[in-house]
């Protein structure tokens, strides 16, 4: 990657600088089990905590950190499974389904609120009014229809035989919805900047701001089931790394935009910059991460979409060992 040490250390302020000082060292701990780590990147703004979180990592003792080029989110799911990565942010009904479908994943941390935001046309006020209209989405399964799918089941509506969903990849939904051609979209960093920007539709829901979506983590941080089991002390210290991310996130977003976009992460600082602030990278202290997958697991139990129940999601694929000593170590 084009980015020096020395370049993305000034980055930190001075302020900055302070608080990673007052982190305790980790010199007391185990030895590192390995030093090479993996993560896979994808256009999604809303991961900026892995994104900007090289030099943390290092800082940590890793010295092989890799970005594996993955074209959408869509692709995170099998390249965590296959072990093709050995981390990644993820929407958390996704890692829900995962983990029902027996696929080899540990999560491990929430990493932040609300990053989506439903766009629809002149006319759709509410999910309500997503009844017999147009959505687009990536495809069936993709996080874009599980979360429409949860939200339009909230309040009634059938999210099956009530609403017609528009699978495309390319072009993408939000170029479908520019283009008048369906009636609402689910978009993630950078898309909601970029419509905004544009003037093109309005915000249905915002997921950092309205209840219940609000009040639950919409991104989680998982590994690949046996890097976590072999490699305990490196797991920890992934997780604090990416945490120390969040933080940065939230506390200097200019300098955490700038950072995307130097590292190749981001094409427009602008739209970067807006993604810093929208989301709420400073809730990760507040919530629990076990409450959100019970949320999401029963929402998504109750569609017929996963065959497992909260407690079993829960049982097979989380360990919250590594977070609670972190929220403990890392206090504001």
């Amino acid at each position: 990657m084009m980015y020096t040490r020395r370049r993305f250390l000034t980055s930190f302020s001075l302020a900055g600088a302070a608080w990673w000082l007052r982190v305790p060292a980790i010199a007391a701990e185990e030895r590192l089990e390995t030093t090479s780590v993996r993560f896979m990147r994808t256009p999604s703004l809303c991961h900026a905590p892995q994104f900007v979180a090289e030099e943390l990592l290092r800082a940590e003792g890793f010295t092989e950190i890799q970005y594996i080029e993955g074209k959408s989110s869509a692709e995170i799911n099998e390249a965590v499974t296959s072990g093709k990565v050995d981390f990644n942010t993820h929407f958390a009904p996704q890692w829900v389904s995962v983990i029902d479908g027996g696929g080899p994943v540990t999560v491990l941390s929430g990493v932040h609120v609300g990053c989506f935001e439903l766009f629809g046309k002149e006319g759709i006020r509410s999910i309500a009014d997503l009844k017999g209209k147009a959505v687009g989405i990536a495809a069936l399964g993709s996080s874009d229809h599980l979360f429409v799918s949860v939200m339009a089941a909230h309040i009634g509506l059938d999210p099956v035989n009530e609403i017609n969903w528009i699978s495309s990849q390319s072009p993408t939904p939000a170029e479908l919805f520019a283009d008048g051609k369906i009636d609402a979209c689910l978009g993630l960093p950078p898309v909601p900047q970029e419509l905004r920007a544009r003037n093109i539709g309005h915000v249905v829901v915002n997921s950092a701001m309205d209840r219940p979506w609000s009040q639950y983590f919409c991104c989680m941080l998982a590994g690949n089931r046996e890097f976590v089991r072999k490699y305990p002390v490196a797991t920890k210290r992934v997780v604090r790394a990416i945490l120390k991310g969040v933080d940065f996130c939230a506390g200097d977003p200019v300098r955490a935009a700038r950072r995307l976009v130097d590292g190749g992460f981001a094409a427009r600082y602008d739209y970067a910059l807006q993604a810093m602030r929208d989301v709420p990278y400073d809730k990760w202290r507040e919530y629990d991460p076990e409450d959100t997958l019970r949320f999401y697991a029963l929402r998504l139990h109750e569609l017929g979409f996963v065959k497992s129940v909260p407690q079993k999601v829960i049982a097979d694929g989380t360990d919250w060992r590594f977070f609670n000593e972190l929220k403990r170590e890392l206090k504001a």
